[in-house]
């Protein structure tokens, strides 16, 4: 396999050429060595490299393919966050003060994808306790664009994103709070699943020395260079752990329909809190037409829509108690009154869409208004701006868009539709209901990124 073959192959498409015994799995990982150490060092994406036990890995999946063994990932190469557990390599969150901490065992998420044959080259870089939609920090510098030097891959899974786009490796493993897989996925051109919260064990992705309840809204999730390997990764990282594991068991239903003249779609465009580019709203209408030639009926507006402006007052009041908890909160930090109500508050929000999801099957709206932004250093985002169509605009209000599928609880996938007039990429997120259908699959079944 040639290098531009590696890079262009999907992780579905590296496991059957690896079970067919086309390929070795030491070809591959040498073929993802080698283009990381190429190229990169002006990207920064995969910051802690764990080249040794990979080959080694590759070595015992060669041997396991030898004896006929079949597992959904076995011998592909890939990294995962750097916020995830690898049992022997750093895990620093971004910060200095967790410098030298080495993870004593593996996430659940991480020890899935081992179990399911994967072979963990890495990590990839993040923003300081995963808070920005960059990737910089004291500890591994900056990550950039692949296409553009001079712009953040987003964040916080940016080195995931950077790392898929420059073809380094097929597959990543990222987590989602505030957009943090969709947003990079969207800058990059890549596929990002957030998934229906809880679905995916969180334990394992925490600063060290925390161990204790997973965060609200919070999901661990698959990135990858396309929708079927989203499914795929999905089907080995879902379902519960530890005691939960006992009685339970995940069991998606499939997507509602086998053809996209079936679906019904509700194209979300506006938001009352956070502008969209021209070049963005042209790709949503370019990806509304091509799907109502299709035969897919769309609509563009819903009285069942909950309010996105109530929403997303709840959302930021649920996502900042849960970031200012511990010794460091501020004075004003609610009541355990207020945050009874605001789960009150979600879990009535959540109803209303379980009741739009019975006309609708599927939700399109943007990951965020913008493209990928130049690098900014301000570290306080009151003081950030965006700009919108030559309009400056808040920083931190296009959290409003990610927030819509997180404060729902609702699965949502980032696809790839085009690009914006400066070249850069430009994605779409794809919302389902909650826990069903596998959102990554249906996307599947919508093929946006050849639709268009």
């Amino acid at each position: 396999m040639n290098d531009d073959d590696y890079a262009t192959s999907s992780a579905s498409e590296l496991a059957s050429s690896l079970a067919s015994r086309t390929v070795s799995a030491a070809e591959l990982c040498e073929a993802a060595i080698a283009r990381i150490e190429r190229l990169d060092p002006p990207i920064n994406a995969v910051v802690v490299r764990d080249f040794d036990r990979a080959r080694d890995a590759a070595a015992l999946a060669d041997a396991a393919l030898a004896r006929g063994e079949r597992r959904p990932l076995l011998g592909v190469p890939m990294t995962v966050k750097e916020a995830h557990n690898v049992a022997g390599l750093p895990t620093t969150w971004g910060l200095e003060a967790h410098r030298d901490w080495i993870a004593p065992t593996d996430s659940v998420a991480v020890a899935r994808l081992k179990g399911a044959g994967a072979v963990i080259v890495g990590k990839t870089n993040v923003p300081p306790m995963l808070a920005d939609w960059q990737s910089a920090n004291p500890v591994y510098g900056r990550s950039n664009h692949p296409l553009d030097a001079g712009r953040t891959p987003g964040g916080s899974s940016g080195g995931s994103a950077a790392a898929l786009a420059a073809g380094m490796i097929p597959l990543e493993l990222g987590s989602d709070i505030g957009g943090s897989i969709r947003v990079p996925s969207h800058f990059c051109g890549v596929f990002g699943h957030k998934p229906s919260y809880g679905l995916v064990p969180n334990r394992g992705h925490e600063p060290p020395g925390v161990d204790g309840v997973a965060p609200v809204l919070g999901v661990v999730g698959p990135m990858a260079r396309s929708a079927e390997d989203l499914a795929l990764a999905l089907g080995v990282l879902a379902g519960p752990e530890g005691d939960e594991a006992k009685g339970y068991r995940a069991h998606l239903p499939p997507p509602r329909h086998a053809a996209l003249a079936d679906y019904r779609v509700l194209i979300l465009e506006h938001h009352p809190q956070a502008p969209v580019e021209a070049d963005i709203l042209a790709a949503i209408e370019k990806v509304g037409g091509a799907l109502e030639a299709a035969g897919a009926r769309v609509s563009r507006r819903s009285a069942l829509l909950p309010d996105l402006e109530a929403s997303h007052r709840t959302y930021i009041t649920l996502l900042m108690t849960a970031l200012w908890r511990g010794p460091t909160a501020p004075p004003n930090v609610i009541s355990a009154h207020a945050w009874l109500d605001a789960l009150d508050a979600q879990l009535a929000i959540r109803r209303r869409w379980a009741t739009l999801f019975e006309a609708f099957d599927v939700v399109l709206a943007p990951v965020l208004g913008v493209t990928a932004f130049p690098h900014d250093d301000e570290p306080d985002w009151q003081k950030r701006h965006l700009v919108v169509d030559g309009r400056q605009v808040p920083f931190g209000d296009q959290i409003a868009w990610p927030g819509i599928a997180l404060l729902a609880n609702l699965p949502a996938t980032a696809v790839p539709v085009g690009a914006d007039s400066g070249g850069m990429p430009i994605g779409l997120q794809v919302i389902g209901p909650y826990l069903e259908g596998s959102v990554a699959k249906t996307c599947g079944v919508f093929d946006l990124h050849r639709l268009m």
